[in-house]
């Protein structure tokens, strides 16, 4: 009967395991093929196929899952906004944290802007490189000419 067990619980974490394919419930699926393959061979009371399914899981989880990790590469689907970083925009509107004023036009789109340093206006017309996006609002700063 308790084979029958570690039996249905192994298929079930080997489910959802193909169901989530998160390796979550992989080691806890051998776990219990263990424990049922140590049943079948050995008389063991349930607390001992409970021992030996929690410290099986354990062992392989503490072992392999640092190494699976590594390997594995999440999914990272970028934004266009990392693209953003580092152009130039031209102020439409002076840039001033006092008013609560600055708009920019970067790639043909009208941004909201504040600059880099709090302290200083930036007129209209000016050239800004951005150096950091939060939500919809650029962080930017003059860009320096070069005399060439």
């Amino acid at each position: 009967m308790e084979l029958l067990v570690w039996a249905i619980i192994f298929v079930v974490l080997v489910m959802l395991e193909f169901a989530t394919v998160q390796l979550i419930s992989i080691w806890f699926a051998l776990g219990a093929l263990v424990t049922m393959i140590c049943t079948y061979f050995f008389d063991i009371p349930v607390l001992g196929q409970l021992a030996i399914f929690i410290v099986v899981s354990a062992i392989l989880l503490i072992t392999t899952f640092p190494v699976v990790r590594k390997k594995i590469k999440p999914n990272v689907v970028g934004t266009n906004t990392e693209l953003n970083l580092g152009q130039s925009a031209t102020v439409i509107e002076d840039i001033n944290c006092d008013l609560g004023s600055g708009r920019v036009t970067l790639n043909g789109v009208d941004w909201s802007a504040v600059p880099t340093d709090r302290n200083i206006v930036i007129p209209k017309g000016s050239i800004v490189v951005v150096k950091e996006i939060q939500g919809t609002r650029l962080i930017v700063a003059l860009k320096e000419t070069q005399n060439v």
